[in-house]
Formats: structure tokens, sequence, C-alpha cells
């Protein structure tokens, strides 16, 4: 792993020669060494399909490719961050969630209708995420934000777990997504999140959940 934990809001990546890492602009708190920072329309190995989808979801995130030699420190608003290995599997993540990751992971976007149908789509109606999740896929490692800290809960087929939308921060593994309510729909006129709004996340993986509802 390229990356390695400073501290709670604080991680130092190691960038190597051949290789190359993407960080959300103005992560980058300092760096020794030849390392170069430049913008990216694609990032990971999404290419312009990944492009696209993240300029019609309205992501505002954007990417810098890092390269080089040396280590650079990375860091966002005090946020907490936490370190996220992937073998193999997809992690989906909220687009201003993502502080870096390794250029060997593939990049997409998820529409959440595709897992929670019209239920899915309104979750994002409720957090204020948007409709789009950003995918990444493949063996290497991930760096997402949270407010007040993380903690990660397994999901099992017979322990589905419940979370407020906009205390998610990411899941992996094969998760199916569903947002129910406790309240009627006249009910949730004027609502925001909170406990009438529920995300069900179901099947086998791990969801992180922030301790906080504040958004990014």
């Amino acid at each position: 792993m390229p990356f390695r934990e400073i501290n709670a809001k604080m991680i130092e990546a190691t960038v190597t020669p051949g290789q190359r890492l993407f960080s959300q602009r103005g992560a980058m708190l300092g760096y020794r060494g030849e390392v170069s920072f430049t913008p990216s329309s694609a990032g990971g190995q999404g290419g312009l399909t990944s492009m696209i989808g993240r300029r019609v979801a309205g992501e505002a995130a954007p990417l810098m490719t890092v390269e080089g030699s040396g280590t650079v420190l990375f860091g966002h608003g005090g946020h907490h961050i936490q370190l996220i290995t992937l073998t193999g599997d997809t992690l989906y993540v909220e687009a201003d969630r993502l502080l870096a990751f390794e250029g060997t992971l593939q990049q997409g976007t998820m529409f959440l209708g595709a897992q929670g149908g019209v239920m899915g789509m309104v979750r994002g109606q409720v957090s204020g995420q948007g409709l789009f999740t950003t995918t990444l896929k493949g063996h290497g490692a991930v760096a997402v934000m949270a407010h007040g800290g993380v903690i990660e809960l397994p999901i099992s087929p017979q322990r589905p777990v419940h979370v407020d939308p906009q205390a998610y921060v990411a899941h992996h593994g094969e998760v199916r997504n569903k947002l129910s309510t406790a309240l009627g729909w006249r009910d949730m006129v004027g609502r925001g999140s909170g406990e009438g709004f529920q995300l069900e996340l179901s099947g086998h993986g791990v969801v992180y959940v922030q301790a906080s509802e504040e958004k990014l």
C-alpha cells in the first residue's frame, strides 16, 4: 500500500516512477522529492466514459494526477481519513469523499437507481449527494474522508445494515442498497435526512459510516 497513516487527519503517500496516484484537488499538504501534480480529466482507468458520467452527475470533485519519485502528505479540511484496501472488489463512494487512490484502480460511476430502483433515486434527493456514486474497482488502496471518524459495519444476509443516508461514506462487497422510510410521503415533505429515512444495505460486504451527518 502506498499510503501510510500519519494521524487521523493526515496520510503520507509514496510515489514511485512508473506508477501514479490520483488525489482530490487541494488535498496536497506538502511533499518531498521530484513529484508532479497535473489536472486529470478522467482519473484512474475509467477513461472518457467515467469523465462523462461524473459531469452528468454534477460531481464537483476534480482530481489531480500525482507522479514522480518522492512522498506526499495528503489531508483536506481537517476531515478524518479512512484507508481502504481493495483486493479485486468494487468500492462505492461519494465523489466528494474521495481523498486519494492508486492509479491501478478502475474508476467509474453508478446510477443509484440501478440498485435501489425509484427509492434508490430518492436517496440522492434526500441526502443532497446526487444520484450517482463513484466506483473504484480492482486491486489497490483508497483514502476516503468523513466527519468525526468512521466505523466499519459488516453486512451479512442474516444481518442487513440500516444507516442514515447522510452518514453513509462508502461500501464494498456483494451489496444491494434500498432507501426505506418510516414516514408517509406527506410526512416527508419538508423533512431532511434523519430517522425518517434509512438506507438499507443487504448481502455480503462492509459499509463505512461517519460519526456526523454533516456534509463535506
